[in-house]
């Protein structure tokens, strides 16, 4: 759904899927933007791209769902230049404790209904403690439906590598 928001100025995306029905997904949305998106097999944690080879990293409601965010984020910082920009969009932990306890209470179900998404994930810590420093982040409440009220505190932002 992100490949049509990228600018023009950007030479091409390499969009990686694990899962073979997302990326057959992935392949037609492909298709039908400006920005050349090549959609390789692999996964966060193993990334299918030369050290330093770009510009920039996007993690957009992935974070959540990883085995280990660590890993991932360790991905990241090796596929991308030093100086390099991950940009991120994620739904994280309540930073409002009574919220924060429903999300961890309500966790262990909704991580095995919503795919292996986690609500109580502190991505905001994890980029950082992987050596990326954050530039910018914007926090805010994202409610479209009733069922998204657990997962709705978001971040968006960036950070340098």
């Amino acid at each position: 759904m992100n490949f049509a928001h990228y600018p023009p100025t950007v030479a091409g995306v390499i969009a990686v899927e694990p899962q073979p029905f997302l990326m057959r997904k992935a392949v037609q949305a492909a298709g039908g933007v400006a920005v050349h998106v090549a959609v390789v097999a692999g996964t966060g944690a193993a990334l299918p791209l030369r050290t330093a080879s770009c510009d920039a990293g996007v993690a957009s409601l992935v974070l959540c769902s990883v085995d280990d965010q660590h890993d991932v984020l360790a991905e990241f910082r090796r596929v991308i230049r030093p100086g390099g920009e991950l940009r991120f969009y994620e739904h994280v932990l309540a930073e409002d404790g009574v919220w924060a306890r429903r999300q961890r209470r309500a966790d262990f179900i909704w991580s095995r209904v919503a795919g292996g998404c986690h609500l109580i994930r502190e991505s905001l810590s994890a980029i950082s403690d992987e050596g990326f420093e954050i530039e910018a982040c914007e926090h805010f409440l994202f409610e479209p439906n009733l069922c998204s009220k657990l997962a709705a505190p978001h971040v968006l932002g960036r950070a340098r590598r």
